[in-house]
């Protein structure tokens, strides 16, 4: 009905396979931003997601050099591939001064700046497995047995909530479960954590821009960029006792951050692009 002279699609979701899908049956171009990510895992829901939609795109929006290097080896035409960074940049520095007057979070749940861990899990591999997610629970029990002077806050998804009563999962007393928060109140809670632990893919960029140091609990990532900079560790098996070991290493360590995701002006850098390429 709309005719567009493009669609773009981001990231990984079922909703970015199903435009991307859409608009190539119509012959409409796809542009689709996030391209070239890889965990190489193709167990994962996301990773198909993300090869399909990069296999019917016109146009390869790239957020970094390691995902360029993924799609020419993978035989993309090079003509295709545009290197223009991560917009989630351009979001986080549009709001990380906003938050201080658009959330009060931190000081609703009586938190301290730089005293607590911050916790999320969502994905299908961690909490829809019984053990993965007591594994989980059980590491987020030794932090808190270890780490006495820091809280430990974990806004749980509603998948995580529904599978942890279903398996008869309860987390350890003293974590402080609250409610899915909005944007400004997520950027505010990671940007006041002294540690986050996530298996999200945009919390480890988010994290990364608002250098926080990250335990990512994953076999893998997409984002291998932030695991080879240090400041943030893959947990394999999410097993309780290397959550504790990592959190332990990545606390006493001293980081030389780099962002790898870009400058902050990848969304008008994209739209110079489609404006010569469409």
């Amino acid at each position: 009905k709309e005719k567009p002279d493009v669609v773009v699609v981001q990231g990984d979701t079922v909703s970015v396979v199903a435009g991307a899908l859409a608009a190539n049956k119509l012959g409409i171009p796809v542009a689709h931003h996030e391209a070239g990510l890889r965990s190489h895992d193709i167990t994962m829901l996301e990773e198909v997601n993300r090869t399909l939609a990069d296999h019917v795109s016109t146009f390869l929006f790239a957020p970094t050099q390691t995902a360029v290097t993924n799609l020419v080896a993978e035989g993309f035409n090079k003509k295709k591939i545009f290197l223009t960074g991560n917009t989630i940049v351009d979001v986080v520095k549009k709001h990380r001064e906003r938050i201080k007057n658009n959330s009060k979070i931190l000081k609703r749940l009586n938190l301290a700046p730089k005293k607590y861990f911050l916790i999320t899990a969502h994905r299908a591999e961690n909490v829809d497995r019984p053990e993965r997610l007591k594994n989980i629970f059980e590491g987020l029990a030794l932090l808190k047995e270890y780490f006495k002077e820091y809280d430990i806050v974990y806004p749980m998804h509603p998948r995580t909530k529904k599978k942890s009563e279903e398996f008869g999962l309860k987390l350890a007393k003293g974590i402080k479960i609250l409610s899915p928060v909005g944007y400004f109140d997520m950027l505010s809670l990671q940007k006041g954590a002294r540690l986050v632990i996530t298996d999200s893919g945009g919390v480890q960029e988010e994290a990364c821009i608002l250098r926080v140091p990250t335990l990512t609990i994953r076999d893998n990532t997409e984002r291998p960029e932030t695991v080879k900079l240090g400041f943030n560790a893959l947990i394999p098996g999410v097993e309780p006792v290397k959550i504790l070991t990592a959190a332990k290493n990545m606390l006493e360590k001293k980081h030389n951050w780099q962002n790898p995701f870009g400058d902050g002006r990848t969304g008008p850098r994209i739209v110079d692009l489609l404006t010569k390429l469409v």
